[in-house]
């Protein structure tokens, strides 16, 4: 069972948002109490964050679905809702986030360094905070906003200054174990490294990282063997080091042979070119190895490489190759430039911005898209009236029926507000009258019903009063 993975599909949701409520005060002796509905608690995040503890994906392989928790809805006397919880998630250091289609979201590189892969839902205004002078008591709340799910990748590269590469059982198991602290499985069989291995090298004041990568051979970079699992690996490294094997028992197979088929495979991988590469030529304690390293090594140095001796399990010339790669590492770190703090950019919104888009789809058919329209259209609930009316309102004000006319827009037309997946569809009435003065009863908006006959009545009667005191008024005594 494998304890290592650095490649995982992760299914994530952020918390809903709670709704708000619709709630009005009844006290004894406060009969006009006003509207005291709470809001709805925001929903949770779901955030990654790189711990140095954490080494594989293991975990998300297992559980590859994580959820936030959901707001709380609000509650009467002003009550708010409770928050959902965040899900922090920890990934190793050097994760790469992307998305299904391969679009990288995020590097994680660092300690503490955080990516949010899914926000929390706004939580909905319950109708105290939506009383106004004109609407005292609104007979609606507004829905939680839905949280953010979607689905990611998670990619591990491994954070090391030098990356060892060559044919299986070349001896980089053996190396990185007599180099550093790192306890590798070694054994005289091929493939029997099936995970990258890190090690810590200390020579003198520098202290730089070792990471021994498995399985490549011909062919690797379109997947044959192990080697297209791990080669992603080598991606951050500073310098690539060949461990190539002078005492190989195959027949078909010499180290400048073996060489020029991983050099072959790196440049097919592509992206490798510009870093420097050293050659170790291991095992000289057997005879043969030591008298071919001597043959091979002046036409290797031809090449322009620079070129060590060593035997990992007769530990020869593996100071010298300490201190040279503790060389080359801190040349390659004094070359790097200074990073500069973050600069946070302040970029205002243009005057003309309107912050949507009305787009016509077809005959007599509009789509409107904009963060506020859909968030709008998310927080209402279109079984009451007059949250419906309360929508109309806000779109009328951010001017989407001005610009539904300006795209031709008629009435009877259809309109999409949102994505097509999940828009809301209706046909637009572009008369209607707007305004918080004009609902009727709570819950209700009889700008969206047919007339009631009742209330016709009603306001025949108050209009005949109203004639009747004006006759009064003008009424002049002798």
């Amino acid at each position: 069972m494998t304890t290592f993975v650095d490649r995982v599909e992760l299914h994530v949701a952020a918390g809903n948002g709670g709704h708000g409520v619709a709630s009005v005060m009844r006290e004894k002796f406060k009969p006009l109490g006003g509207p005291d509905g709470g809001n709805g608690g925001r929903g949770g995040d779901v955030t990654l964050v790189v711990d140095q503890d954490v080494t594989t994906l293991l975990d998300y392989h297992h559980h590859p679905h994580r959820k936030a928790t959901n707001g709380q809805p609000g509650a009467g006397d002003n009550r708010s809702g409770k928050n959902g919880q965040d899900l922090v998630l920890p990934v190793p250091d050097g994760t790469v986030v992307l998305d299904r289609q391969g679009n990288v979201l995020a590097d994680l590189v660092g300690q503490g360094t955080t990516f949010v892969a899914g926000q929390g839902g706004r939580g909905g205004l319950g109708n105290a905070a939506l009383a106004s002078a004109r609407r005292k008591a609104p007979g609606f709340a507004l829905l939680g906003e839905p949280g953010e799910a979607r689905d990611i990748v998670l990619e591990l590269k491994t954070v090391a200054d030098i990356a060892l590469v060559g044919f299986p059982s070349a001896g980089k198991s053996s190396l990185i174990s007599v180099l550093s602290a790192a306890k590798p499985k070694i054994a005289d069989y091929p493939f029997t490294t099936l995970v990258p291995n890190l090690g810590v090298v200390t020579a003198g004041s520098t202290v730089y990282t070792i990471a021994d990568v498995p399985g490549l051979i011909p062919g690797a970079s379109q997947g044959k063997g192990l080697g297209l699992e791990f080669l992603r690996h080598v991606e951050r490294c500073e310098l690539l080091v060949h461990v190539l094997d002078t005492a190989t028992l195959e027949s078909d197979r010499d180290p400048v042979s073996d060489l020029d088929m991983i050099e072959a495979e790196l440049s097919q991988y592509g992206g490798l070119d510009d870093r420097p590469r050293v050659v170790v030529l291991n095992k000289i304690d057997v005879p043969d190895g030591k008298d071919l390293a001597e043959m091979i090594r002046p036409d290797l140095e031809e090449r322009g490489y620079r070129v060590f001796e060593v035997s990992a399990v007769a530990h020869i010339g593996l100071k010298e190759l300490s201190f040279a790669l503790a060389d080359i590492v801190a040349k390659a770190r004094a070359a790097k430039p200074v990073q500069e703090a973050t600069r946070i950019v302040i970029r205002p919104k243009a005057v003309d911005d309107t912050g949507f888009t009305v787009t016509p789809e077809g005959e007599n058919f509009f789509r409107v898209r904009g963060e506020k329209p859909e968030r709008w259209v998310n927080q209402t609930d279109f079984n009451n009236d007059e949250a419906v009316g309360y929508l109309a309102d806000r779109l009328n004000r951010l001017g989407v029926e001005d610009a539904l006319r300006k795209a031709g827009a008629h009435a009877g037309d259809g309109i999409a507000i949102g994505h097509e997946d999940n828009a809301v569809v209706f046909d637009w009435e572009p008369l209607m009258a707007a305004g918080a003065e004009m609902l009727g009863r709570r819950g209700e908006d009889h700008r969206l019903e047919a007339p009631r006959p009742a209330a016709q009545r009603r306001k025949d009667r108050d209009l005949e009063r109203d004639e009747a005191d004006q006759e009064y008024d003008g009424f002049q005594p002798f």
